[in-house]
């Protein structure tokens, strides 16, 4: 039996191609349905990198915001208010401006008994708020970070010779702290064993600022207190090589610039020193002409002479505080004319007066003056501090207005009106100020300094 065909049914052709159109338009639409789905792809990605760019901006924004508010915060929180202490019961802007009316304010608070005692942070205060120290730097609103590349850049050193007040030490160590410093403390032998522990206890909640490793017991007008310094130029010397310059300070200093403006100053020297050198006057020849001894505490003057300056140095006289280099200072610990020359004004009067000033004027001493009279620097001059004496101020064609605090040895220690003179000063440092004679002083330069520091900070 063969094999039979069978036959197309009715229609068979136009079923055939109803088939293949449809095959050809479904096939059609998947390719179009794929093509739109490519396309849609590609459109959520574009969609998503525009919403991720545009999530990221707004995120990037938001961090600004908070890192902005997190500033402003701190900047609040470090501004010293109208409001926080005794002392604000005065507008210190108005002082600042000569107010007399708010100087005579001032003064009358500050022989008010009742105002000094609640003014005053004793000894045993400080030492119960560092045994928090977090706490502690926080509420005496210490700067804890730089406030600007510039001074990040430029480290100084310090030196701060104390022996009492320890208050007045805290709050000037307070007003220059930045963290990029470098800070030794002195702290005198013979100090209060409170002041001594009082002073320790602040030192230790902060990293850059440390104990001279080797003490004094420093007696006026005698070596011991050239010694001091020479014990923390050393220190610092070895502790960083990154400090530019080296500033010396008493605990009864107090900054009439900012640490930018210091900076600003400090760079303008050019590697230059900044101190008083003059001529001796005659009447302090027998300083060093003569050797002097201590006898009982004190510096006694001999009938012994002193034998010539080695090496045919003329002596200057000038003051105790110096800005100087770090080649200056390198100078002072490793030269040795430096050696010879410290050795012999050890038994002379007072030889803070002479040491730094004769230095300033030996050729081949870095940032060195020649030694011709017209080089002649004065403290009005120099940088390093304004002081008020006795002898020069009051009258019209004085060196300075009257000195509207006390006098001790001679040096106005400031009132409250003194301070607009000061401020209008291109020193660095005003000297002297006591927290237990007017703190309203004090207080008025503490808030104009941190003003200033912060005002573009934020």
């Amino acid at each position: 039996m063969g094999l039979v065909h069978k036959k197309n049914p009715k229609g068979s052709a136009t079923s055939w191609i109803k088939a293949r159109s449809a095959l050809f338009f479904t096939r059609k639409t998947t390719h179009t349905r794929l093509l739109m789905a490519l396309i849609n792809t590609r459109q959520r990605r574009s969609w998503m990198l525009l919403l991720s760019g545009a999530w990221l901006c707004v995120l990037i924004l938001l961090i600004s915001l908070i890192v902005n508010e997190k500033a402003r915060i701190n900047y609040r929180s470090l501004m010293f208010r109208d409001d926080e202490t005794p002392e604000d019961d005065c507008n210190c802007e108005k002082i600042l401006q000569g107010d007399l009316d708010e100087i005579k304010h001032a003064k009358i608070l500050t022989i008010t008994k009742g105002f000094k005692n609640i003014t005053r942070i004793t000894d045993e205060q400080y030492v119960k708020q560092a045994e928090d120290c977090e706490m502690f730097l926080r509420t005496r609103k210490y700067l804890l970070f730089p406030l600007s590349k510039e001074e990040e850049a430029f480290p100084v050193a310090y030196s701060i010779v104390v022996h009492h007040k320890v208050q007045n030490f805290e709050r000037l160590l307070r007003s220059i702290y930045s963290p990029q410093n470098f800070y030794c403390i002195h702290v005198d032998k013979k100090a209060p064993q409170s002041t001594i522990t009082a002073i320790g206890a602040i030192v230790s909640c902060i990293d850059n600022v440390f104990l001279a490793s080797k003490k004094e017991e420093v007696v006026y007008a005698s070596w011991s207190r050239v010694q001091a310094d020479i014990n923390c130029m050393k220190d610092l010397y070895q502790v960083s090589s990154r400090w530019k310059y080296f500033i010396n300070l008493c605990g009864q200093d107090f900054p009439i610039k900012t640490n930018l403006e210091i900076v600003h100053a400090l760079k303008a020297l050019a590697g230059a020193n900044s101190l008083e050198t003059q001529i001796t006057p005659a009447n302090k020849g027998y300083r060093w002409k003569k050797q002097h001894q201590l006898i009982n505490g004190r510096i006694q003057t001999t009938d012994q002479d002193k034998s010539p300056p080695p090496f045919g140095i003329k002596i200057f006289t000038g003051g105790a505080y110096i800005v100087v280099s770090r080649d200056f200072v390198r100078y002072v610990l490793e030269d040795p004319k430096a050696q010879v020359l410290m050795s012999w004004l050890n038994d002379t009067y007072s030889p803070d007066e002479f040491i730094w000033a004769t230095m300033q004027r030996i050729p081949g001493v870095p940032g060195f003056l020649r030694a011709h009279p017209k080089y002649d620097i004065t403290d009005i001059y120099s940088i390093s501090r304004v002081i008020k004496w006795a002898g020069h101020e009051g009258a019209l064609d004085a060196v300075y207005p009257a000195c509207q605090g006390i006098h001790i040895r001679d040096i106005c220690v400031y009132g409250a009106g003194d301070l607009q003179w000061i401020v209008n000063h291109h020193h660095l440092f005003a000297n002297k100020f006591d927290t237990d004679f007017d703190p309203i002083a004090i207080r008025c330069l503490e808030k104009y300094l941190r003003h200033k520091a912060l005002k573009n900070y934020h």
